[in-house]
């Protein structure tokens, strides 16, 4: 995997455009990175789910799930399939809208100051080798461009309401990261 460019654009990786973003409060830089999991439609993968949500494209009429996301603006820095495909929707010196109502140490809007990286997954699954293995050069490549200090998953920035990326996601691969 290349190396992210000063834009915070990732050169290796497939590039579809979010408009669901915005800039970084003034000084802020990344420093924590967030891991989520998500599958549209609910429980299938390899289809154009996500990329909808991201660019604001939920028709109802191609699945029912839709209907409740269709006015949704959500978005992601990164987004890795199943298969180990890693897309970008969002520069990482931009605000992506992944985190919602979050906290870490004391810090109120994860938004602010994180990367976001979805996982095509959920609660149910184990994640495969292909995934974990670009995870693992994605992570590599953020930490040479930015000042990462916390790897955490979304159930930690909220654990009143969020449970990703689940039971299945190992951990132990990475030790740095916040307690599981």
């Amino acid at each position: 995997m290349s190396r992210i460019s000063t834009e915070g654009w990732l050169a290796s990786v497939r590039r579809v455009e979010s408009p669901n973003w915005d800039a970084r409060p003034d000084g802020l830089v990344p420093d924590m990175v967030v891991i989520h999991s998500i599958s549209l439609p609910p429980g299938q993968f390899g289809g154009d789910g996500v990329e909808r949500l991201f660019t604001n494209c939920c028709d109802p009429a191609v699945h029912a799930c839709f209907e409740d996301l269709q006015h949704a603006r959500l978005s992601a820095h990164f987004f890795v399939r199943r298969t180990g495909e890693v897309i970008q929707f969002v520069s990482c010196n931009a605000r992506a809208w992944h985190a919602g109502v979050s906290r870490w140490q004391g810090r109120e809007r994860c938004n602010d100051f994180s990367i976001g990286i979805e996982l095509e997954g959920g609660d149910a699954w184990p994640y495969e080798a292909a995934q974990y293995a670009n995870l693992d050069k994605l992570l590599k490549a953020i930490r040479a461009r930015y000042p990462i200090r916390h790897l955490v998953g979304h159930c930690h920035i909220a654990p009143d309401r969020k449970t990703d990326p689940g039971p299945y996601f190992d951990w132990s691969r990475y030790p740095d990261a916040a307690p599981a």
